[in-house]
């Protein structure tokens, strides 16, 4: 009999993992520009109706969403209109010469020595950044920074079309008592664990302190079957990004021998039209463990095969 773990907090490791999405960024025509100038250390803008002018460069004006009338090359130097600390670096909102609104950057400065309406002029990378704002290192305070002037842009680069782009999130996932007794009984003895509900004996999985009908203290530990039945089921024949095996392949719910709550899993297949007969719902399935040193993962399960009748 395994009783249920405690409640109280303890120290366990935690589940290193990382959310990734990779996509491509359409820039458009002005902003595309103004990173394709950027290797030419080259600011670029936008003028709008009236001579307004933007910087970095857009393709619609943000006070009435009218097209720029043309793109600009704007000075370097500008006055500091706003600024604080963030991790120990100074971001500040910079107004360019010649231009009506402020962007964010970097400032290359302590935070004691900025002050709002002093003068500043950009530092460029010392390498190359390529086609990044980043090739603009930040600004510097100059207090004797000339008053720079809009210039018309000659001879532009090639706006960028798409940029290859990607956003991650490194977090960690903390196991505590119940997930951890189950990835722990995964990895050293290859063994499905789940509790028992409050008022059954059927197993929930993944396990849990309360019981998700009756809102109760769950019971005590319960070791599954590593077979079971499908209850519901897809059939893959499609590849789509992110994909870790070749379609096709059967994408199953399945509740084990002695649990009451269903598992995913994957089930391998030869052919859709075999796997039509033979892969529904009441099918008897067994998990076919992975080959080597288990991790202590649902991936220690390599997948389910089909039960011949």
């Amino acid at each position: 009999m395994f009783y249920a773990p405690e409640t109280a907090p303890i120290d366990l490791p935690t589940f290193k993992s990382t959310i990734a999405m990779p996509y491509t960024l359409t820039p458009g025509r002005s902003a595309g520009t103004f990173l394709a100038e950027m290797p030419n250390r080259r600011i670029v803008g936008s003028r709008f109706a009236g001579g307004k002018v933007i910087a970095p460069a857009q393709d619609f004006s943000p006070v009435n969403g009218d097209e720029p009338e043309e793109l600009v090359q704007v000075p370097e130097n500008g006055e500091l209109t706003a600024f604080t600390r963030v991790d120990g670096v100074v971001i500040g909102l910079v107004r360019l010469d010649g231009c009506e609104n402020a962007f964010a950057h970097r400032i290359l400065a302590d935070l004691a020595d900025c002050k709002v309406g002093q003068r500043v002029a950009a530092q460029w990378a010392s390498e190359d950044a390529g086609t990044s704002i980043t090739a603009i290192e930040g600004f510097v305070l100059s207090p004797d920074a000339p008053v720079g002037e809009v210039k018309p842009l000659v001879g532009p680069a090639e706006p960028l079309g798409v940029i290859n782009y990607s956003m991650a999130l490194d977090y960690d996932h903390a196991y505590g008592p119940y997930y951890g007794r189950m990835f722990d009984e995964l990895k050293e003895n290859g063994v499905v664990m789940g509790v028992r509900g409050s008022n059954a004996d059927d197993a929930l999985l993944p396990p849990r302190e309360i019981d998700d009908i009756t809102h109760k203290r769950t019971g005590t530990w319960k070791a599954c079957a590593d077979t079971g039945t499908i209850r519901a089921c897809s059939l893959i024949n499609m590849e789509v990004y992110g994909q870790t095996r070749p379609v096709p392949y059967a994408y199953a719910e399945i509740v084990l021998d002695g649990a009451s709550t269903k598992m995913i899993h994957i089930i391998e297949i030869d052919d859709l039209e075999s796997a039509k007969q033979t892969i529904k719902p009441g099918t008897r399935v067994r998990a076919i463990w992975t080959k080597g040193e288990r991790k202590g993962a649902v991936s220690d399960i390599e997948r389910f095969e089909v039960i011949e009748a």
